[in-house]
Order: C-alpha cells, then sequence, then structure tokens
C-alpha cells in the first residue's frame, strides 16, 4: 500500500493539494497555515517514559477543542519556527568551514549524547525529549563556536530534569560523561561548567522552558482511532523526531498525527475515515510524514551508537574546545 494512497486528497508535482482550502476544525477560509490556531490539537502533557495502557473512553469534540487551547495558549506555540530558519549555520560556524550538512550533524550527534547520558543518570522520556528540545532551539540562536554543543548537552539534560521536576545532580552528569568519553578531553567538563552553562541558557532560551511533546496525544488519538496495538511502533517514531527539529516548526499533535498515519499505513491499518473525520490538515500530517522518511533514507543511523565515528569527528574537530 502506498503511504499516499489511503486519504483523499489530490497531489500535483509531488506535494498533496488540499480540495478545499478551509479550516479544518471550523470550516473558515484561510487557514492552511502549521501554525493556525484553528487546526485541531489533542495535546495535554506527558510524564511517561514508555507508553502506559490506553484503554478508556474516545476523545469528544469539545474535550480536543480544550486541548487546543492549552497548546495555542502555551509560550511554546509562539517559538515554532519556519522550516528555513532552523538550519541556518551561524557566521562564526561558518567561519571555521561548518557547511548545513554538518550543521545538522552535529545537532543528530549531540542528540544522540543527551539520549545517552539520560540512559545512564535514568531519567523519563519527557525529560530526554525537553533536554534536545532546549538543545535543538538554542542553536537557532546562537553559534557551536560560542556554545560548545559537548557542554550544551548535559546542561540542557540538567536544566530540562529540574523544569521536568525530576532533577538529576549535576556531579552525576560529570561522573557519566567521563566514563562514557573516557579519556576524550573535550568532553570532560566540572560542576561548575554545567552550572555556568545553565545560566546561560536561560538567557539564550528566552526563560521559555515550556515544551509540549507529542507524545500524549499521541496515546490519545490512538485510543481515538481504535488503533492501540501500534502504540509502540508509533511512540518508537516519536523518539526518532527529536533526531530532526520538527519539533521546532510543527505544533505536537501534528507530529504526533504523522506518525499515526506512517505507522497505520505501514502495518495496513485503514485509518482513512478517521482522517476524514478528524478533519486535520493533512498537507501537514503527509509533508510531516515525508521529512520523516527522508530523514531514514538519508542518515543510516545506528540506533544505539549512533552516527558512525568517520563522519562525525571529523565535524567535531572544527569546533572549539570548551568555548
Amino acid at each position: 500500500m502506498g503511504l499516499y494512497a489511503q486519504t483523499p486528497w489530490t497531489w500535483q508535482a509531488g506535494l498533496p493539494i488540499r480540495a478545499r482550502s478551509k479550516c479544518d476544525m471550523w470550516n473558515r477560509p484561510g487557514c492552511a497555515s502549521r501554525r493556525c490556531p484553528h487546526l485541531l490539537s489533542v495535546h495535554t502533557p506527558s510524564s511517561q517514559r514508555t507508553p502506559p495502557d490506553s484503554s478508556g473512553e474516545t476523545l469528544s469534540r469539545s474535550r480536543r477543542s480544550t486541548m487546543a487551547a492549552n497548546f495555542w495558549a502555551s509560550s511554546h506555540s509562539k517559538q515554532l519556527l519556519d522550516p528555513e530558519e532552523v538550519d541556518v549555520v551561524p557566521a562564526a560556524d561558518r567561519e571555521r568551514g561548518i557547511t548545513p550538512v554538518e550543521f545538522r550533524l552535529v545537532k543528530i550527534h549531540m542528540s544522540f549524547h543527551i539520549w545517552r547520558l539520560a540512559q545512564q543518570v535514568k531519567v523519563r522520556q519527557r525529560v530526554i525529549a525537553t533536554a534536545i528540545t532546549y538543545f535543538r532551539r538554542v542553536y537557532t540562536r546562537k553559534s557551536m563556536t560560542e556554545y560548545d554543543p559537548r557542554l550544551v548537552a548535559p546542561a540542557c539534560l540538567y536544566l530540562a530534569s529540574k523544569v521536568e521536576e525530576s532533577t538529576v545532580q549535576a556531579r552525576l552528569l560529570v561522573f557519566y560523561i567521563k566514563k562514557m568519553c573516557g579519556s576524550d578531553d573535550k568532553y570532560r567538563f566540572e560542576i561548575k561548567d554545567i552550572l555556568e552553562m545553565e545560566m546561560k541558557l536561560l538567557e539564550a532560551l528566552d526563560y521559555y522552558l515550556v515544551v509540549y511533546h507529542p507524545y500524549r496525544p499521541l496515546l490519545q488519538l490512538l485510543q481515538d482511532a481504535g488503533i492501540t496495538d501500534l502504540t509502540q511502533f508509533a511512540w518508537g517514531l516519536v523518539n526518532d523526531t527529536y533526531k530532526m527539529d520538527l519539533i521546532l516548526i510543527y505544533p505536537p499533535y501534528m507530529i504526533a498525527l504523522a506518525c499515526i498515519y506512517i505507522a497505520s499505513v505501514l502495518k495496513d491499518k485503514d485509518t482513512t475515515s478517521w482522517f476524514e473525520e478528524l478533519r486535520a490538515d493533512m498537507n501537514i500530517v503527509k509533508n510531516i510524514s515525508m521529512e520523516i522518511l527522508d530523514f531514514y533514507d538519508t542518515y543510516k543511523i545506528d540506533p544505539i551508537r549512533g552516527l558512525q565515528e568517520d563522519k562525525i569527528i571529523p565535524v567535531m574537530n572544527k569546533l572549539p574546545s570548551k568555548a
């Protein structure tokens, strides 16, 4: 079954075109933007590290509308960026010879570094996701030359653990970094380094620390669609979206819908009528799906080890040590 064969959308020049240009929730014209607050949202914060049971009642329209207000009233919604804004290489990094592709590789590599470090200190999935979101958001505003990603990564995890009320002591991060990175002095930092970087991160983030994630809406949408047997598969897809900048660009519930869309196609689940009833903007859902699939095709990443060393080490060597 083709990925784009399930829903009644027409295609032109390889891109999905909606037959009717109306807002998906109230049929208002001119609401095609991914930032439109009229788009359907089903988000509430998640605290689960792994998918819990999905038993319960299906979602009501009124509840969906309430959840939409939660996200669009948050500071996260005001931090959404356009796609062309997230991969701009700062001037200081360009001077060091870092290309847009290499800039992206560093973010992927350090996202894995955060994940591996988080496994050591045993924090919830939400903490990891928040830390990676901070990390990626920082580099839409600061250069890697100025803010060493080797230090920013653990500092983001430290800050996220506080924000998500799952605090990890800085000394534990220092201990496990030394354990993980061995004799590589470029990754060796002291407690004071992490604490100082935390203060810089707060300023770089403009103190906007609230982050909504796709995990909770994913569970609720799967339940609403009656396909909770896809939970583990779709949850893994959501995890992989943090290797990209999607969380900086799209509302979390749209990312969740894209992961459900991919999972339902790959697992031969007919969700056509459900998506029609939901009236989500399938332009956005399919575009996100394409980005996820393109990522898998472009980056052959080991799910445990991350990027191959011969790809990332030369790039990391372009960065100054302990900037």
